[in-house]
């Protein structure tokens, strides 16, 4: 019986064929932007929290106790050299590198604002983060007392390849230090704090600088592809006791903000696209049944039980909706595989763009549950919809709606 049911609604669902082509359409082109609308929002906070990982904090990052606080020197990891080869022996850890920053003033003839020296290992930043992925122009060699500056520093300052920079800071005696330095890179983390600060130099430099030992530094980055990132963190507070222990959720709350900002975009719009796909089934399916008025009452007045008709059309329903789902599919998927290699270019809105730590070029990502939870969400607006139109039919009287048919 089913069979036959199955066939019927398959005729019925298709009878009217401009109807059900203009409803498959409006459903599969719907569903196929909300989906590359989804890519983009998960690809934008995915992207930022990646760079900043890689850029600065990596999965976990180790302070000596008051520096994030007061950002003062003396307060820095002695032995971070030895502390780092420590890290490294633990089979959770990728990788692991130690900086040497302070903070001071970035000058030029002009202009002046505030700045921090990063002190790094180049080859080391490399297999921590990609760092040379970040180069916006210029090399990335330390050449002639070279420094490799934020792209918003540089903007800000009006520098360029060549161009000198003074930077001035304390040192570890409280004296007063000035270094000249020229431009060799200009560099795009999408780190906004970064971006708007940073100088680089080596390390080695920078501790000289300072007038420290080179094997000291003021962070520890970690990086690592753990599971339970929570119990890698005691892991390694209990091998450190004396050190301020920071997860990246804990050391960036506001990019996980922004995560759960954009969860709650994906989801206005998955509900805006559900309602209309709603409507549009509802709509066919009433009218459709309006058409059919005295099919349904001469098959209910020959004794046609309403359990098969109720099945009738919510068959007609959901293969409508699968019909438009499955355009959805090709449209989404086609969108999202060119948005996440070819990206969405933005570049006359970079300047803008850049304030907020995001690239001229937006990628996408892809997903399986997009289009799942797209499916189960269609089988229950198809279901949902012809409950009106067979509440309609329950209350016909087979009678009178053969004679006013007639």
């Amino acid at each position: 019986m089913f069979k036959v049911i199955l066939e019927i609604a398959g005729r019925n669902a298709f009878l009217r064929r401009r109807r059900a082509i203009l409803l498959i359409l409006m459903i599969g082109l719907s569903m196929g932007v909300m989906v590359a609308l989804e890519g983009l929002y998960d690809g934008m906070s995915l992207h930022m929290i990646d760079k900043t990982k890689r850029s600065d904090s990596g999965e976990i990052s180790l302070y000596a106790p008051h520096y994030r606080l007061e950002r003062d020197i003396a307060y820095r990891i002695d032995n971070a050299a030895e502390k780092t080869a420590q890290l490294k022996q633990l089979p959770q850890i990728g990788m692991v590198l130690y900086r040497l920053e302070v903070d001071g003033l970035a000058q030029t003839a002009r202009k002046s604002q505030p700045a921090t020296l990063i002190g790094i290992d180049l080859t080391d930043e490399e297999r921590f983060g990609a760092f040379g992925k970040f180069l916006l122009k210029g090399t990335l060699t330390f050449e002639k007392r070279g420094v490799f500056i934020g792209s918003e520093v540089a903007r800000k300052l009006k520098l360029d390849i060549g161009s000198r920079v003074i930077f001035t800071a304390q040192d570890s005696h409280k004296e007063i230090q000035s270094i000249a330095l020229r431009v060799n890179a200009v560099i795009r983390s999408s780190n906004v704090l970064l971006d708007d600060r940073a100088l680089y130099i080596p390390r080695e430099k920078v501790a000289k600088f300072l007038a420290v030992d080179p094997r000291s530094g003021t962070q520890i980055a970690v990086r690592s592809e753990s599971d339970d990132m929570v119990a890698l963190q005691q892991e390694i507070k209990r091998l450190f006791p004396g050190l301020d222990v920071l997860t990246f959720r804990e050391l960036y709350p506001q990019l996980k903000q922004m995560q759960q900002l954009m969860d709650v975009f994906n989801g206005i719009t998955f509900a805006i696209v559900m309602l209309v796909v709603f409507i549009g089934i509802l709509g066919v399916m009433y009218v459709s049944i309006l058409d059919r008025i005295r099919e349904f009452g001469i098959l209910l007045s020959i004794g046609y039980a309403f359990r098969y008709i109720r099945r009738q059309i919510m068959l007609e329903a959901l293969l409508l909706g699968l019909a438009g789902y499955g355009v959805g599919v090709v449209v989404g998927f086609s969108l999202l595989a060119y948005l996440k290699y070819q990206g969405l270019d933005l570049s006359i809105f970079s300047e803008g763009l850049s304030l907020y730590g995001l690239d001229p070029v937006i990628y996408a990502t892809i997903k399986s549950s997009y289009f799942i939870s797209t499916l189960l969400a269609i089988i229950a607006a198809s279901l949902l919809s012809v409950w009106l139109p067979l509440r309609k039919i329950k209350k016909f009287n087979p009678v009178d709606v053969i004679r006013s048919a007639g």
